[in-house]
């Protein structure tokens, strides 16, 4: 079966004229006005419309009007048919939406040509709108393949840092939890909250280049091994800045120590000119911290890290994160944020 055009004339005719002159390449089916062209699109959809400009009721430029307007018809192509020569009609039936022109009388040559021509550039079109959709939903599946896989590296990396210490299994999973969690409270877009998540999983990688026996002694440590401890949040950002296809991705492991009133480490920022995104992690992580099991104590009751944190606000941390995470203490009346009982499955 060939290619289904629809002639709308109210000339019978015509009809027969068109028809006679496309039905050797074509299957060509005949309406004599708009309202019937309407009932028959309603049942089958053609490949080309063939459109009399002039007819009662319904003209040609109220008929393309509702086929452009409709998103079932809007995509079929439509020449227009007139047997006048007005350049005023022809723009606006452009305007309109119209493919081309065609003037009667009409020769049979060229009417067989311009209707093989659009429908040749229709299907041009029409595959080519397929292989970007193809080629956009490929490269969206690639997108989200190396995203997990970057993802199911960060955690893996997190895992072996937090190997390092036996007290603080899971614990860079949690603050980066955590912190999305604040960034959501806080009305932060979903791209945010990622960004931070992945900001979180990865803080404290540079405790790769701290010695174990350092993070996992129970003895008071000297300054010397504190300074060492100091150290990590200067190599976690020199190893995260030469990853390029994550911008900033150092933020949370650099200044996560910083403290609001100035005091913390590696650069002594204050304030907000610490970057909003560690301010963040710093609230999270401080939480984990005393939410979690140590070689010299054991978690600390619920009351107790709210405490610490009201006391903290402003000084510590940035009051308005630091109130965020007092929020969800609140809301958490079981206590269930907290080491062991907290068991996140990422985003």
């Amino acid at each position: 079966m060939g290619q289904l055009i629809l002639v709308i004339d109210d000339s019978e005719f015509n009809l027969k004229v068109v028809k006679d002159m496309l039905k050797e390449s074509f299957q060509v089916e005949c309406v004599n006005s708009g309202e019937a062209a309407f009932e028959y699109l309603r049942r089958q959809i053609p490949d080309l419309i063939l459109l009399d400009l002039h007819m009662p009721v319904m003209n040609g430029f109220e008929v393309i009007r509702r086929l452009k307007a409709d998103s079932v018809w809007k995509e079929i192509p439509v020449v227009m048919l007139t047997a006048d020569g007005d350049r005023d009609n022809e723009v606006r039936c452009f305007e309109l939406g119209a493919m081309d022109f065609i003037t009667k009388p009409i020769i049979s040559q060229v009417m067989l040509q311009r209707v093989s021509r659009i429908l040749k550039l229709t299907r041009l079109q029409k595959f080519l709108q397929f292989e970007v959709e193809e080629q956009t939903r490929r490269a969206e599946d690639r997108r989200r393949q190396v995203e997990q896989l970057s993802e199911e590296i960060m955690k893996t990396l997190a895992s072996t840092i937090d190997a390092k210490d036996r007290y603080t299994n899971g614990h860079s999973l949690r603050v980066a939890m955590y912190s999305k969690e604040i960034a959501r409270r806080c009305g932060m877009s979903k791209r945010e909250q990622k960004e931070i998540y992945h900001m979180g999983l990865l803080h404290d990688i540079g405790k790769i280049g701290v010695p174990d026996t350092i993070i996992n002694k129970r003895d008071k440590l000297s300054e010397e091994e504190y300074e060492a401890i100091r150290q990590h949040p200067k190599i976690g950002s020199d190893i995260l800045k030469t990853i390029q296809q994550i911008p900033d991705i150092m933020v949370g492991a650099r200044w996560h120590h910083e403290r609001f009133d100035g005091t913390g480490y590696p650069d002594g920022l204050k304030g907000l000119d610490i970057p909003e995104y560690a301010r963040i992690i710093g609230v999270a992580d401080a939480y984990d911290a005393m939410t979690s099991k140590r070689s010299y104590r054991d978690i600390l009751p619920q009351e107790v890290v709210r405490s610490e944190l009201e006391n903290g606000k402003g000084s510590q941390f940035d009051p308005v994160f630091a109130e965020v995470m007092i929020q969800m203490i609140d809301d958490d009346i079981r206590y269930t944020m907290r080491e062991k009982d907290f068991l996140p499955k990422g985003i």
